[in-house]
């Protein structure tokens, strides 16, 4: 046989495998979309909802981004104006952006959110709690656990999202838009913050006691993380904003660096010049990259087993509008599939009922239910 023969014949066994793969990851993906819940819209008329939790049955506390939490009974799809909420810096992303409890959270406990508070006539990402009456729909008890560092003349990448282990809250910042935020550990901008419930820093923070790096901060090397959640084996993942292309999904360990903007799997805004290099010795490869990008927002470790969907991540997309699945197995992504892209809504926000159910609310100011 010749050369040019013998090229040709590995060229269309290649050509065969592609094509074989190709169509196995077809099947995969119309096999589930058989099995796909249906959307059923709750409740309409929210103003610009950003983050969502239960706080009793059937009960959702949601935080509005000019600065309002509302509660949205589902079974009687009514609301509640909840008052309480701290004074917010509602400009570009800034607001009042995530509302989380923790998992052991009984009616009366500590309500945690986020939000941009003002700060020197500008403003920066900021951590309170306070606790819920259900009757009076007033937040008591308000404590502003942190006021981060991260003051910026912009008005973006805030962050921030919010997690729990058994003894702390972690929450999210994003770069503040300055770049070398992210590799100064002289700000919280660009980072992931760990505390105790309470607001105080925990003694094994990996920079406790550096006069070089601020002692709230778990991790580093981040542009705009805006969905954090732990798995059922305490893995912490965390999924981000790139710039044009390359949003990550990343596994967040201690003092761990993840190179933003030195490392970047995307583009410039204006051209086609990668930011940053694709890796580099000391800083965390991402577990996933999507590319182009999704605009992630907010992030679920599903618990529940609903939907078939128990161990595996869902997070909303806001430019690509869809719920993103990511199907794990062991600690890993084994496929990602991609829901409700025909409704052509940004998910803000995507929650887990005790019950199971799944909770998701729009830019739209919808409030959807999955029904499996």
């Amino acid at each position: 046989m010749s050369i040019s023969k013998r090229r040709i014949c590995r060229l269309s066994v290649f050509l065969t495998v592609l094509a074989s793969l190709a169509a196995a990851t077809k099947v995969v993906a119309e096999a589930s979309m058989l099995n796909a819940p249906r959307v059923d819209v709750v409740v309409t008329g929210l103003d610009r909802p950003w983050g969502m939790t239960e706080v009793a049955p059937g009960k959702l506390l949601i935080s509005q981004k000019a600065g309002s939490f509302v509660l949205v009974d589902v079974a009687t799809q009514t609301r509640m104006a909840i008052a309480g909420a701290p004074k917010v810096v509602d400009d570009g992303q800034g607001g009042l952006l995530d509302v989380a409890v923790p998992p052991e959270y009984k009616p009366g406990g500590w309500v945690y959110f986020t939000y941009s508070a003002p700060v020197q006539k500008q403003s920066a990402t900021a951590l309170a709690r306070a606790r819920l009456n259900l009757k009076s729909g007033l937040l008591t008890d308000r404590q502003t656990l942190l006021v981060t560092t991260s003051v910026t003349d912009t008005s973006q990448h805030f962050g921030s999202r919010i997690a729990f282990d058994d003894e702390h809250v972690f929450f999210t910042l994003g770069d503040r838009g300055v770049r070398d935020n992210g590799q100064n550990l002289k700000t919280h901008a660009g980072s992931v913050i760990r505390l105790k419930r309470d607001g105080s820093v925990p003694d094994d923070n990996p920079f406790v006691g550096r006069s070089d790096a601020l002692d709230e901060i778990w991790s580093y090397g981040h542009r705009n993380p805006q969905g954090i959640a732990f798995d059922s084996d305490g893995r912490l993942w965390l999924i981000e904003h790139g710039p044009r292309g390359g949003d990550e999904l990343n596994l967040i360990e201690s003092g761990k660096n993840y190179g933003w903007p030195v490392v970047s799997q995307g583009k410039e805004y204006w051209g086609p010049i990668a930011v940053g290099v694709r890796q580099k010795a000391g800083m965390e490869p991402a577990a996933k990259v999507y590319t182009p990008s999704i605009a992630p927002s907010s992030l679920l470790s599903v618990k529940g087993d609903r939907y078939g969907w128990q161990g595996d991540l869902l997070a909303g997309a806001l430019v690509l509008t869809h719920l993103n699945r990511i199907e794990m197995k062991d600690g890993n992504h084994v496929a990602e599939i991609r829901y409700f892209e025909d409704k052509k809504q940004r998910l803000r926000a995507v929650a887990e009922g005790a019950d199971g159910t799944i909770w998701i609310a729009t830019d739209a100011g919808e409030l959807w239910q999955l029904v499996p």
